[in-house]
């Protein structure tokens, strides 16, 4: 930032407004999707999808992973607790900038969070299970 104008006159407000908005763009960071498996092998699906989150950490994203949350106090067998928490990651998703598609295979909760986010004309990025981006969406 310059703190005079264009002219050469020293300009205190816009070198101020601009010196905020360029720290709070530093400090800003988008939130991406995690969408991974989670149903069959439970366990090792949780693990990956842990690494995920952390993976989105490091590259400077703000990890949004639902069916690592509601998992814990609501039961993904009942079809009726499932479906009410695929729509509490639907009202996440609304607010994510990314969705990463993670593993090498596709669930059906995976599916449905995928056509929404096409729909939605998300970036989507798709990740292999060694954590390296394959290609975007």
């Amino acid at each position: 930032m310059d703190y005079k104008n264009a002219e050469g006159y020293a300009d205190p407000t816009a070198y101020e407004a601009l010196t905020a908005v360029a720290k709070s763009e530093k400090s800003y960071k988008p939130l991406v999707y995690i969408c991974s498996p989670y149903s069959g092998d439970v366990e090792a699906n949780v693990k990956a999808a842990r690494e995920y989150c952390r993976l989105a950490v490091d590259k400077g994203y703000i990890p949004v992973a639902p069916h690592l949350l509601y998992p814990q106090f609501m039961d993904d067998n009942d079809p009726a607790e499932r479906k009410l928490g695929m729509s509490f990651g639907n009202a996440l998703m609304d607010s994510c900038s990314e969705l990463w598609v993670c593993g090498d295979r596709l669930s059906p909760g995976m599916e449905a969070e995928f056509d929404r986010a096409s729909e939605k004309n998300m970036t989507i990025k798709f990740l292999t299970k060694e954590n390296e981006e394959c290609s975007n969406g």
